[in-house]
């Protein structure tokens, strides 16, 4: 996290007020702007954690916040503690407690060990702006919570931020859902996110999730999520990234397109590379429809790159899938609520019907991708090379980017999907 000083700005702004609330310091509008009622509890919480009451959130207070940014802390064992003290000292769920340390015995906890205390929220908050440290919070204090979660990056950004996965499950049905390819479709992110911490919570609670059993869902599949493929981008869209030269970059090419909004109307990687069309599937003549209209290098939107999976994120996405091998791929967009599940004339055996049970349960239409954006995507490539199913689930409805008030619907009518798309290959 970077320093965060009074009158500071944007979704780390917004992350501080949040774990300052999680912390008893608030209430606080988590707004995402650094004004006096910010400042106020940032320095009673420095005052309570025996540091210097200065108001900005440096280095040593970031180190102190992250049990509230990541919804975990360390605790280290006294002699006659066990599992349940140690919740009760934190107001912590003992059951949570003894999940996060399945390597002591219950009964035997080893004096001056360490052991991992979930605090009692939700690790993922669906209330703020998404950034890409927001993201790596959630992925560590997700693995720390849940083990039997695996969070790993995948690859790096253009400006080498980590492109994490979060993988469970131990069933032979693998499924690859993906999301945010672009940038001011970062609404999808917290999407995936929370799913894989409602899935680890149910499956941890011997429960369900949208009317499965959790624990014969990860038996039959295992479930590989990729939640923001470009973080890089969702940075400039939500203003994480205000300064510097990567932004200045970024505000030159724009300003090379004029019609498009700085920096909400922005989709591609920070090097203005569209990471959706950068497949080898069909790529030359998505460069010709894109060059058609008047993209012929780094924009905003649509410019394909100077060649097929140039862009390391495109790259990354590319390796993990033939690393991991899926029977099935979701790529999750913004907006337009439509199912395509088709790349050309090929249709792979079983997407339509596919297709026809996610509608049903999502409300969404199956359609077929307008010819101006159907060449070069993740899922054409993945349809392509490998003759399996595969869907880009087009979330929402209104002008990219979508509100976080549409985020509960968003959830709501995607929640089959995500469920059953482990299920149904």
């Amino acid at each position: 996290m970077r320093v965060l000083r009074f009158s500071d700005r944007g979704p780390s702004v917004a992350l501080l007020q949040l774990a300052l609330g999680r912390a008893d310091f608030g209430p606080l509008e988590t707004d995402g702007i650094f004004g006096l009622r910010t400042q106020e509890a940032l320095r009673r919480f420095q005052l309570a954690h025996g540091l210097s009451a200065d108001g900005v959130a440096g280095r040593a207070t970031q180190e102190a916040l992250l049990p509230w940014y990541t919804g975990y802390l360390r605790h280290r064992v006294r002699a006659g503690e066990s599992f349940y003290s140690i919740a009760q000292l934190y107001g912590a769920s003992p059951e949570a407690v003894e999940l996060a340390n399945s390597v002591f015995e219950p009964g035997n906890l080893p004096v001056g060990a360490s052991v991992t205390v979930p605090l009692p929220f939700a690790v993922v908050p669906t209330e703020i702006p998404w950034c890409s440290a927001l993201a790596a919070f959630c992925a560590r204090g997700l693995c720390a919570r849940y083990p039997f979660l695996s969070c790993a990056p995948v690859g790096r950004s253009a400006l080498g931020r980590p492109l994490w996965s979060l993988s469970l499950g131990a069933g032979e049905n693998r499924v690859l859902y993906s999301a945010a390819h672009h940038a001011n479709e970062w609404i999808t992110a917290p999407l995936l996110f929370s799913f894989a911490e409602e899935l680890c919570e149910a499956f941890a609670q011997g429960g369900g999730i949208f009317g499965q059993s959790a624990a014969e869902l990860l038996d039959y599949a295992r479930v590989c999520l990729v939640p923001l493929v470009d973080p890089d981008g969702v940075d400039l869209v939500t203003g994480e990234l205000r300064r510097g030269e990567a932004f200045e970059s970024a505000k030159a090419i724009a300003a090379q397109y004029p019609g498009i909004p700085f920096p909400e109307g922005w989709k591609a990687n920070i090097r203005g590379t569209d990471l959706n069309l950068q497949y080898p599937a069909g790529w030359e003549t998505a460069r010709e429809i894109k060059a058609a209209a008047g993209i012929r290098g780094p924009a905003p939107a649509d410019w394909v790159g100077p060649a097929p999976l140039s862009a390391p994120e495109s790259r990354a996405m590319a390796a993990l899938t033939r690393r991991f091998d899926p029977a099935l791929v979701l790529a999750f967009h913004t907006q337009g609520e439509v199912i395509y599940w088709r790349y050309g004339d090929i249709e792979v055996p079983g997407a339509r019907d596919i297709a026809a049970t996610f509608a049903a349960v999502s409300g969404y239409s199956p359609e077929e991708t307008p010819r101006a954006s159907a060449f070069a995507g993740y899922k054409d490539w993945f349809i392509q090379t490998r003759r399996r199913p595969g869907f880009t689930i087009e979330a929402g409805s209104g002008i990219n980017p979508l509100p976080l008030s549409d985020f509960p619907g968003i959830r709501r009518r995607c929640l089959g999907i995500l469920t059953l798309g482990a299920l149904v290959t």
